[in-house]
């Protein structure tokens, strides 16, 4: 009997680790070089600054439109916006550090204050003197505190529900914890768990292209990229934001999701009133839309872009 309940038990612990050797192969990180061949097609180029390189795409004429994309995304998200504006705009994206096709920092340094140093590096080495600047989510906080630091280069900031007044990140002056098991995540990843994640930053779900996940499911799994985005994580600190926000002095666009539970949208309209320095402030919200407003709403999120730089001046 003893040596059936032995057997039994070596049996279960055998499919045990055979699961978990075959997870592992099944989903482990895609080789950069084969990330790239796929999804670094012309126009992207790739610039390093202080060790780190930088994947971007520039395309169009005229006026400078640079756009920052949400934590967890990479440039791709910005597609629709970028379809729509190149005609008479010249419209810079770029990948941030453990994201999209830049990969991990090969110092690990993902403080707030390092990424915002390499954007500013990265504007320096494009020559830009003035643009306009769109972020979304953590993008639009790296955003927002480069138009404070340098007003004189900013013409007008966009921001995309920036998630820095979260109440999970707001006014701390350490990192929130990530507990330990979400380095899982970094080894085990199905797709279905990125599909799940996106449709829980839809308003409508059913609204989710497939591509879409494709395209997010690609970037998480490049070598690197997964445990990276852990690693930013545990080393966010928004710091004082209220203080950032209240300095801006370049026109600003807000817009927002109607549904958006991750950064809800009485956000908005503190944004709103704490950007008492801006000469004119301007809120959009989108009727039933959630975070990820430019992926749910394209047509609609870009036509408001496309309306809002075409003016001279931006309205009260």
């Amino acid at each position: 009997m003893a040596k059936k309940r032995w057997r039994w038990l070596g049996g279960v612990l055998g499919m045990a680790i055979a699961i978990i050797v075959l997870a592992l192969w099944a989903y482990r990180d895609v080789p950069a070089a084969a990330v790239e061949a796929r999804w670094a097609t012309p126009p992207s180029q790739f610039l390093e600054i202080d060790g780190v390189r930088l994947h971007y795409r520039d395309e169009g004429e005229g006026p400078v439109l640079v756009l920052l994309h949400a934590n967890y995304a990479s440039l791709f998200m910005w597609e629709p916006w970028v379809t729509r504006l190149r005609d008479h705009y010249r419209v810079i994206r770029v990948d941030l550090p453990a994201h999209g096709l830049t990969g991990p920092e090969p110092n690990g340094d993902y403080r707030l204050e390092r990424i915002q140093f390499l954007f500013e590096k990265f504007i320096d080495a494009m020559e830009i003197d003035q643009f306009s600047i769109a972020g979304a989510s953590i993008g639009g906080t790296v955003a927002m505190r480069y138009t404070v630091d340098y007003p004189e280069r900013v013409a007008r900031l966009i921001l995309i529900s920036p998630g820095s007044l979260e109440p999970r990140v707001r006014g701390r002056t350490t990192p929130a914890e990530v507990p330990g098991a979400a380095n899982v995540l970094a080894y085990i990843l199905p797709r279905a768990f990125t599909e799940f994640l996106l449709r829980n930053d839809f308003g409508n779900p059913e609204r989710l292209d497939p591509q879409i996940v494709n395209e997010w499911y690609a970037m998480w799994m490049r070598e690197g990229n997964r445990m990276a985005m852990l690693s930013l994580l545990r080393q966010y600190v928004s710091g004082g934001v209220e203080d950032k926000i209240r300095a801006v002095q370049a026109p600003v666009l807000l817009i927002w999701g109607e549904q958006n539970r991750r950064v809800p949208l009485a956000l908005a309209y503190e944004t709103r009133d704490l950007l008492e320095s801006s000469p004119s402030v301007e809120l959009e919200v989108l009727p039933g839309v959630g975070h990820m407003l430019v992926q749910e709403a394209p047509e609609e999120s870009a036509a408001i872009i496309a309306r809002y730089l075409d003016r001279e001046t931006p309205g009260r």
